[in-house]
């Protein structure tokens, strides 16, 4: 047989497959398999509001001007907390990290983070990216949190509430 017409006898028959699956089969919705299948990866499915609010979130230059004032907390945080520069980073690229940006999050208030938005020359929306962190997080299983101990943290150093 032709390779051509092999070809074409295959695709029409995994077309009649498709076909005849989607009419006498019930399937679930497609979030449903979404979820099914991308949940233990990290990857919740986006709203289409979220994904029209997703390129805002990825206008960061790493300047590094909202990591001003930040040595305090990342010293508290004993190495799990950054800066705010390293969670927009990772919370506008990599949606499997998001449990643990959201974990990082939590070393930051809000009220920092519009402080923050206030000095940022490109306008990145912090809060609403940690908004949003925190809600495909929680979807996935919720912050990942620090351990109760870490030997390379300094004594006393404990996990945000």
């Amino acid at each position: 047989m032709p390779p051509r017409l092999k070809a074409i006898l295959l695709l029409a028959l995994y077309l009649l497959k498709t076909i005849g699956r989607r009419l006498f089969t019930r399937h679930k919705s497609g979030i449903a398999l979404f979820r099914k299948h991308y949940d233990a990866d990290g990857l919740p499915p986006v709203t289409p509001a979220e994904r029209a609010a997703m390129p805002d979130f990825s206008r960061c230059i790493a300047c590094g001007l909202c990591d001003r004032g930040e040595g305090a907390r990342i010293a508290a945080s004993g190495g799990a907390y950054r800066g705010v520069m390293a969670l927009v980073l990772a919370g506008s690229r990599s949606m499997p990290d998001y449990r643990a940006a959201a974990y990082s999050f939590s070393f930051v208030t809000d009220d920092v983070l519009a402080e923050k938005e206030r000095i940022c020359p490109t306008q990145v929306p912090f809060r609403a990216i940690a908004r949003f962190v925190r809600e495909k997080a929680t979807a996935v299983g919720g912050p990942l949190p620090l351990p109760p101990r870490i030997e390379s943290l300094p004594p006393g150093v404990t996990s945000p509430k």
